[in-house]
């Protein structure tokens, strides 16, 4: 049987009052039939009122024909009102569970979802204007009755009612919203108070954390509403705030943002000085380090952009692919009209160019051909919405700073384009020792490009490898350093003149940029740790993993066939001996790595073409340190192995070197007649 709506029983118990005299009498009847226990239930009723049976009944009727009173099962004003009411509460816990589970990924070193902006802008909006909703979520169940022993922690006072301590939980909780919202209502009175008054703040523990106790907890929440500007230290006028904990891992924090002198907070960039407290709240109570950005990262893609990836059968979205077609053109250009006609000739991609009134391009939009719109038009990406260096006066930047050779007989003089990269990326890791931190990050930026194009030539079965070390790199070719690509004009002229010839089909030449690769990226990771860029050292480290994989299935090879030409045993007796003289500190771990069998093999030929064996090994051992090198003797045998590529100095060269710097003479390990000329201690590397 359907209870009776709460405006009925209101209406019955209304104070009787004598009616309006009708200029005519009422003579008409209604006839009404009642079963015998209905008839009971409306006298006793109508005793119970002290009214007359028949004035009960004709009471009820004309509520109702006044509109004072509904039927059961009819819909009215109210209803509506209570639905929406009954909505907004189902939404509001809807959003209170998207926070927690957002810090709950932040907290855990993940990065942000793109869509976790929009939740956390619909929560802002729905709580910032409603104090007595955000305590109805913090005291509530949650959305799935995760919330456990809601309770106050601490106060701007420190004597604010505590709904979850309370014998009446809505008596409490309507104390504490009025005195949050005390003045808000003064400052409402005089006009002044925000429109969104109310200011919210969840913090959580990472997994794995310990448990925090309340007081730990309460001094966290100080320091955040201190830091923020809510509640500044020793400032009377504070506004008024809370902290509830609502679970073991977490705590919200809720403010109303009207100070005592019922002007607004200021609390611009709160959330940048929130963060910059909680990096020194986790190191003084031993918590996990949330992995910290610096705004230089490329926009992520949408869900929305994600799940019709997905439908259209594609593993990343179309912002992704599109980011990694910019980067590898910009790569292998060397000019601005060759980088947009690199674009343009891209298979399945649309590009617009756009132009000043002098004729000049000033900017550009790419689309993929099969990325539709609902009204079936590109969905276009101009190059600074892919990553904040892809604009067109970035890549330009870039482009500007580029060592072309001349002419096609310059280009002759020079070694191997793939040596010349190698060479340039086995100086990174020096360049970033030093002070200059615009030229390191111009280098790291240079050496991003390098991978780039090393993926485009790379043989299909490490290419994928290459893509995803390449990929994950680019995040740490980024920082709030300044770059000044100048200081990489070779590096990014060797990559270009690399593109223009193609590796060696043996595989040596690329295992060997390989293996400087690495050494770089450790490098890179090490210096952007020094400055706290949390998110490039995770992206450096993630590229090593891939990069890795490739150089074990590329210098496997190479290795192995220079091992098989092994010289004779006296020889390489010799060439142990060497090793031994010129790395002490690593020659014991070089003998042991089967990798020492093709590094006599890259002395004896380097013999064998004029240079001198022990003043190569001692340039290869000396010119980078091999301390970050996981294999020292596959990075010596590489070194040895480009070195003797370039032709061995003559007598007279040496004589005029040696005139010239006046550095000594390495006397040779077997003087002969026949010996090649020795080398000095010191050789210039050519440029």
């Amino acid at each position: 049987m359907p209870q009776p709506r709460a405006s009925e029983a209101a209406a019955l118990h209304r104070v009787a009052r004598r009616r309006d005299r009708n200029e005519t009498q009422r003579t008409a009847r209604v006839d009404v039939r009642y079963s015998t226990e209905e008839k009971a239930d409306i006298v006793a009723k109508a005793r119970s009122l002290n009214i007359a049976a028949a004035h009960y009944v004709g009471a009820v009727v004309m509520a109702h024909l006044d509109g004072d009173l509904a039927l059961p099962g009819q819909r009215t004003p109210l209803d509506d009102y209570v639905d929406e009411l009954t909505t907004l509460r189902g939404e509001v816990a809807k959003i209170g569970h998207n926070i927690n589970q957002i810090a709950r990924k932040l907290n855990s070193g993940d990065l942000p979802h793109s869509d976790d902006t929009a939740t956390l802008a619909q929560a802002e909006r729905t709580f910032a204007e409603s104090t007595a909703g955000l305590i109805r979520y913090l005291y509530g169940p949650g959305r799935a009755n995760e919330h456990s022993d809601p309770h106050l922690v601490t106060s701007w006072d420190g004597y604010a009612p505590d709904p979850g301590r309370a014998d009446d939980i809505t008596a409490a909780r309507k104390q504490l919203v009025d005195d949050l919202d005390l003045r808000v209502k003064q400052a409402d009175r005089l006009g002044r108070a925000p429109k969104q008054h109310v200011w919210h703040c969840s913090l959580r523990a990472a997994p794995g954390d310990r448990l925090l106790d309340d007081g730990e907890w309460a001094d966290i929440a100080r320091r955040v509403v201190t830091a923020t500007g809510i509640a500044p230290a020793d400032d009377p006028d504070g506004c008024r705030w809370i902290a509830v904990r609502h679970a073991p891992d977490h705590i919200h924090i809720a403010a109303t943002k009207v100070r005592g002198d019922l002007r607004s907070a200021r609390h611009w960039n709160d959330y940048l000085t929130a963060d910059r407290e909680l990096a020194a709240i986790e190191k003084e109570y031993g918590l996990q380090r949330v992995i910290r950005g610096d705004r230089t990262a490329a926009k992520r893609p949408h869900r929305a952009e994600q799940e019709k990836a997905l439908r259209n059968g594609q593993a990343k979205a179309a912002r992704e692919r599109l980011r990694t077609v910019v980067r590898t053109a910009a790569a292998a250009a060397t000019e601005t009209d060759e980088f947009l006609g690199l674009l343009t000739h891209t298979e399945g991609v649309l590009v617009e160019v756009l132009h000043f009134p002098s004729g000049k391009p000033r900017g550009y939009k790419i689309a993929l051909e099969n990325d539709r719109n609902a009204k079936a038009e590109p969905v276009w990406f101009s190059g600074s919405t892919l990553a904040p260096d892809l604009s067109l006066p970035k890549i330009q930047s870039r482009l500007a700073a580029a060592e072309v050779p001349a002419s096609a007989a310059e280009e002759r003089l020079r070694p191997h384009p793939w040596h010349q990269a190698t060479a340039a990326t086995e100086r990174i890791p020096h360049h970033l020792d030093q002070p200059n931190a615009e030229a390191a990050q111009a280098h790291l930026a240079a050496f991003g490009e390098a991978l780039d194009a090393v993926a485009l030539t790379a043989p299909p079965d490490i290419r994928t490898e290459l893509r995803s070390a390449a990929s994950a790199f680019e995040r740490a070719t980024r920082s709030r350093v300044r770059a000044e690509h100048h200081h990489a004009r070779a590096l990014r002229g060797a990559v270009k003149a690399m593109l223009r010839e193609p590796a060696p089909k043996d595989g040596a030449a690329l295992a060997m940029f390989l293996d400087a690769a690495l050494l770089a990226v450790i490098a890179a990771a090490r210096w952007h740790d020094r400055r706290e860029h949390e998110q490039q050292v995770a992206a450096a480290h993630k590229s090593l993993l891939h990069l890795q994989a490739a150089y074990d299935h590329t210098a496997a090879t190479p290795l192995l066939v220079l091992g098989q030409r092994r010289p004779s045993q006296n020889l390489a007796d010799q060439y142990v001996r060497l090793i031994r003289q010129t790395a002490p500190a690593y020659a014991d771990q070089i003998l042991a790595d089967s990798a020492s069998q093709a590094l006599t093999t890259a002395l004896a030929e380097a013999e064998a073409a004029g240079h001198d064996p022990k003043r190569l090994l001692q340039q290869a051992a000396e010119e980078r340190a091999l301390d970050d090198a996981r294999s020292p003797a596959r990075t010596i045998t590489w070194r040895v192995h480009r070195l003797s590529q370039r032709p061995a100095p003559s007598r007279r060269a040496l004589a005029a070197q040696a005139r010239s710097t006046g550095l000594r003479h390495v006397p040779s390990p077997e003087p002969a007649a026949t010996a090649p000329p020795t080398i000095p201690a010191s050789r210039p590397r050519r440029r």
